[in-house]
């Protein structure tokens, strides 16, 4: 070769260049990856079906019961007031106590009543004497007139003193039982059995009688065996149940006592039972509500006037329904569902219509059939159209599928 300057210049020549050791490795992956694109790649398994427990609807003879909300007042309540006036001299009983009817309550001072009592015995006293002077009078008069001693007239003005001197005698006896009716009364006593609220006057101080119009509160006494429950029921009810009447299918409130259930603020279920003993005569025009009322057991006097409680009141005539725990019902936006398992055991979602509550299960009205298996147990497992592995439940408290109890 020549160079610019013309003078001959030598270049030395590789006939091979190595290449480097990177390259050959990149170059024996790419052959191998192109290798695989044309095999299949292994699928991953399908996953096994869930395990869901299933249960078919208990079959059996039921009663709907419709709830209220009431409120308990006592059968009597009694405001003890003092009959006479006067200073009160005791307090004998025990603030929030059960009194006897009978028990003392107060005390008034009774020596004013006393003093007038011992006067009224000496008014009657006289008069007792005048009758008999009276008497006397009379007696000789109607001898004398027998000799013409004395006149008729005479005789007839003794009889009229007589008769008068009787009435004096009358009304002194009166004054006296007045009196001693006040002395009584001095002692205030419950006039029936109940428990007893707070003492409202204590000793030392005057309260006024009945006499006055104005008598002065003592306390209260309220009975708590038997209680009472009121409630309201709205009008649609009361339709349903006069219908429910005229068809004979269950008998009025009015002329029977129709069992109840009543359940108390914080407890799940029905602890106490009465009957009902009355229904109003119109409804309240402003509620669209017809007041009833129930009579319930107290013997441990737990409940009190005033306590809320939840009224159950049998609502129809007996008959045959399918029930399905309440665990097993699902909501999908505004319906009621339940999952069922197919012939296939795949899962169908099934809508339903509710009833009540009975014994712990759940009253399906339509939607089911007896031979229907309903997940009970792994409804998060469960996917519509899905294959589940079915696994039977024991039968539900209060009956067996399909029987009728």
């Amino acid at each position: 070769m020549t160079g610019p300057d013309g003078s001959e210049q030598f270049v030395k020549r590789h006939d091979f260049v190595s290449p480097r050791p990177r390259v050959i490795a990149g170059l024996f992956a790419a052959a191998f990856g192109l290798a695989g694109c044309g095999q299949p790649t292994p699928q991953a398994a399908a996953p096994p079906p869930a395990p869901v427990t299933v249960a078919q609807p208990v079959k059996r003879t039921v009663t709907d019961w419709d709830e209220f909300t009431g409120r308990f007042e006592a059968m009597e309540e009694v405001q003890v007031r003092p009959r006479v006036g006067g200073f009160v001299n005791s307090v004998e009983f025990q603030d929030g106590a059960i009194v006897r009817q009978g028990d003392l309550l107060y005390v008034i001072d009774p020596r004013p009543f006393e003093a007038v009592a011992t006067q009224a015995e000496g008014q009657l006293s006289d008069a007792r004497a005048k009758v008999e002077l009276a008497k006397r009078e009379l007696d000789r008069g109607l001898s004398l007139v027998q000799t013409s001693a004395v006149s008729e007239q005479v005789v007839d003005q003794r009889r009229q003193a007589l008769q008068a001197a009787h009435a004096a005698e009358t009304q002194a006896e009166g004054a006296l039982k007045v009196a001693k009716l006040n002395i009584e009364f001095t002692h205030v006593t419950a006039p029936l059995t109940g428990r007893v609220s707070r003492h409202l006057v204590s000793p030392g101080n005057l309260v006024q009688g009945s006499d006055t119009g104005t008598s002065t509160l003592l306390t209260s006494i309220v009975t708590l065996d038997p209680i009472y429950i009121y409630f309201d029921m709205d009008e649609a009810t009361f339709i349903k149940y006069s219908k429910l009447w005229f068809e004979g299918r269950r008998p009025s409130s009015r002329d029977t006592a129709n069992p109840v259930q009543v359940t108390l603020a914080g407890e799940t279920k029905p602890s106490r039972e009465g009957s009902i003993n009355f229904l109003d005569n119109r409804l309240d025009v402003s509620t669209g509500t017809l007041r009833s009322r129930a009579v319930i057991k107290n013997t441990d006097l737990s409940i009190l006037p005033g306590q809320f409680g939840r009224v159950r009141l049998i609502g129809s005539a007996p008959y045959e329904a399918l029930l399905i725990p309440d665990v097993a019902v699902a909501t999908d936006q505004s319906r009621k569902i339940v999952f069922v398992v197919k012939p296939d055991d795949t899962v169908e979602a099934r809508p339903v219509t509710l009833g009540p509550l009975d014994d712990g299960l759940r009253v399906i009205r339509e939607g089911l059939k007896a031979e229907d298996r309903v997940i009970v147990n792994g409804i998060q497992r469960a996917r519509v159209g899905a294959k589940v592995a079915p696994q039977t439940a024991p039968a539900p408290a209060g009956g067996k599928p399909g029987d009728k109890s």
